[in-house]
């Protein structure tokens, strides 16, 4: 598609006062009204009972959350039906803790006698479940382009998947409370959590806009990358005994890590969805394409991104990380071998160019203020803003490489096979900042290293 060619998207519906059949914002009606009133009570009732577990800063974040969860489900209306049927889950699961006492009361020790712990409810039970969820979806996604059945279950299993997944999470916070008064933190500490925040909210992010632009096409293509973290996950999680729950390290006893961490996610899983969305781009527009002199790049780029984790842990390869990397080139080279009858399913070259831009600017504003939370927490722990330590530096690259993708498009008018390629470039980058960095480099953040 060539950049004098572009027009604005025509496919958005009008909406009705209440909002659209896809679940998108309307006005505020009195669902909005009782889902704030469920917030506000479940946060006094925290505030009442675990007072003497918060600070005066985690005390304000949970009333700001009350009002950001609120808005969240305004915005898109599935998001309510996913917190609640979250936050019932997880409470029945403390309350099985608990063996029918208080809330405040529980015994970790029976995730492995009682049958719905051990097998739905824990945090290790219901993650895994997640995992198996979107391993499930992503095969169903591709048979969809075949069967509307099929790609409509890969849908609803990759609901399921963010629904045990974020049960997983919620569990798993008050499992560290379980343990002891200082073990007890926020899921989000280490590399075993944030890869289940990272397939969260990727897979989350997808499914909003598989729901704006009423398409399930792209769901095979997002779901790749959201199975390479699972199976990332999966490897991390019974090689090193990722899953156990170890105390804060004294850098991340700190309330600047409950919002850093999820907005600098946000941005990880928004520039991966496009990503993958740019991939789907190329095999649009080159879907009659004969010659594969023209894919090769595509092809040399998937390699690559496939190859990347054969190092994971060591400079070294292992037979696992290079199966992986086997199994990674073949689907990428049946993708494109296979790109005529898949891009006639896809989108138009138009919506999968508003969705990666969109992705991608959202993705920018929350690496943005991630960023800048990073540097008043790095002020508040060692005296100083910025340091150019190597965590550091990639993340500035990271934005800087972002940034120049949005000045190009909104000032240069950049779309097209150009904007594709870069975003999936930018993965490569974005991937170097999150995990390269631990493996290769060290400095103040090596207490996130593999």
């Amino acid at each position: 598609m060539s950049e004098s060619t572009y027009n604005a998207p025509m496919w958005e519906e009008s909406m009705t006062p209440s909002g659209d059949s896809r679940g998108q914002r309307g006005k505020p009606d009195w669902t909005d009204v009782l889902f704030f009133l469920v917030l506000a009570i479940g946060a006094g009732y925290a505030l009442f009972a675990y007072s003497a577990s918060m600070d005066y800063y985690e005390k304000i974040i949970l009333c700001c959350s009350v009002l950001g969860f609120t808005w969240m489900g305004w915005l898109w209306r599935p998001l309510r039906t996913l917190m609640i049927a979250c936050g019932v889950s997880a409470l029945f699961a403390i309350w099985l803790y608990s063996d029918g006492g208080g809330l405040a009361q529980g015994d970790i020790t029976r995730s492995e006698s009682v049958f719905f712990l051990k097998y739905l409810f824990s945090s290790q039970s219901a993650i895994l479940w997640m995992c198996a969820l979107f391993f499930l979806a992503t095969i169903c996604y591709w048979i969809g382009f075949a069967s509307k059945t099929a790609a409509w279950l890969g849908t609803a299993l990759t609901w399921g998947a963010v629904y045990a997944g974020s049960t997983g999470l919620l569990v798993r916070w008050r499992e560290g409370h379980l343990l002891g008064p200082d073990i007890g933190h926020i899921p989000v500490s280490n590399l075993y959590e944030v890869f289940v925040l990272f397939a969260l909210i990727t897979a989350l992010f997808y499914l909003y806009y598989e729901r704006r632009y009423a398409t399930r096409a792209l769901g095979g293509f997002v779901l790749l990358v959201v199975s390479s973290s699972v199976l990332f996950l999966l490897w991390y999680s019974f090689t090193r005994d990722a899953f156990q729950i170890q105390p804060l390290v004294p850098a991340l006893k700190s309330w600047w890590m409950k919002i850093h961490v999820p907005a600098n996610f946000i941005g990880y899983g928004t520039f991966a969805l496009a990503a993958m969305v740019g991939f789907a781009y190329l095999v649009k527009e080159h879907g009659e394409t004969r010659s594969w002199g023209k894919l090769m790049p595509l092809f040399i780029l998937g390699a690559i991104l496939c190859a990347e984790p054969m190092m994971f842990g060591s400079r070294e390869l292992s037979a696992t990380w290079m199966l992986y990397f086997g199994l990674g080139a073949i689907v990428v080279g049946v993708i494109l071998a296979l790109r005529g009858p898949i891009s006639r399913k896809l989108p138009s070259l138009e919506i999968l160019d508003d969705i990666m831009y969109r992705a991608i600017a959202v993705g920018f504003a929350f690496f943005t203020v991630a960023t800048i939370l990073g540097a008043l927490w790095a002020a508040d722990a060692w005296g100083a803003y910025w340091q150019w330590d190597p965590k550091e530096t990639w993340a500035l690259i990271v934005w800087l490489n972002y940034a120049a993708w949005l000045h190009m498009r909104l000032m240069k008018g950049l779309r097209g096979s150009m904007a594709a390629y870069w975003a999936l470039a930018g993965l490569l980058i974005t991937s170097f900042a999150f995990l390269g960095v631990n493996m290769f480099l060290s400095g103040l953040h090596s207490y996130g290293e593999l």
